[in-house]
């Protein structure tokens, strides 16, 4: 069996192909997303790791420099998904793209208020989006945390 075949959405006759985004500002990349990556690209024929700027937060690099940064950390291997660097809304990018869909993870109640806001104006604007809980074992994984650390260690 080829990976390709072995993919839960591989080329079924008849079935429409569907391109997911998974949009974020990724400063830095986590564990946390890498497994969202890979749950989406489970469910999805493509996947598009949108590296988005996001005007309330101050990333430590610029959008292109991140979107480089997730390059080099997702195996080769994953074919099935691609990174973007994206300063516009993610439904225009959507529209823009044909993608039909946005994955957002979820760690906690907390971001799910927050992303279901988000979800709710993504679906006015025609995209739907699904929530992947995170995994227990990555749920206390943010940035920001993952920043502080790296800000503690370089002292």
């Amino acid at each position: 069996m080829t990976p390709e075949s072995s993919h839960p959405t591989a080329r079924t006759p008849g079935r429409v192909r569907v391109r997911a985004v998974y949009p974020g500002s990724f400063d830095p990349f986590t564990l946390g997303h890498v497994n969202v990556v890979n749950r989406a690209r489970a469910l999805f024929d493509e996947v598009v790791v949108l590296v988005a700027v996001n005007s309330i937060k101050h990333p430590g690099s610029d959008e292109e420099e991140r979107a480089a940064a997730v390059r080099a950390v997702l195996p080769v291997a994953w074919t099935s998904v691609t990174v973007a660097a994206w300063s516009g809304l993610t439904a225009t990018f959507c529209r823009l793209r044909e993608v039909g869909v946005i994955v957002r993870g979820v760690r906690n109640t907390t971001d799910l208020r927050a992303e279901y806001q988000l979800a709710s104006m993504n679906q006015s604007l025609g995209v739907p989006t699904v929530f992947l809980p995170a995994q227990p074992d990555l749920a206390a994984v943010s940035s920001t945390a993952v920043r502080a650390l790296g800000a503690r260690r370089a002292e």
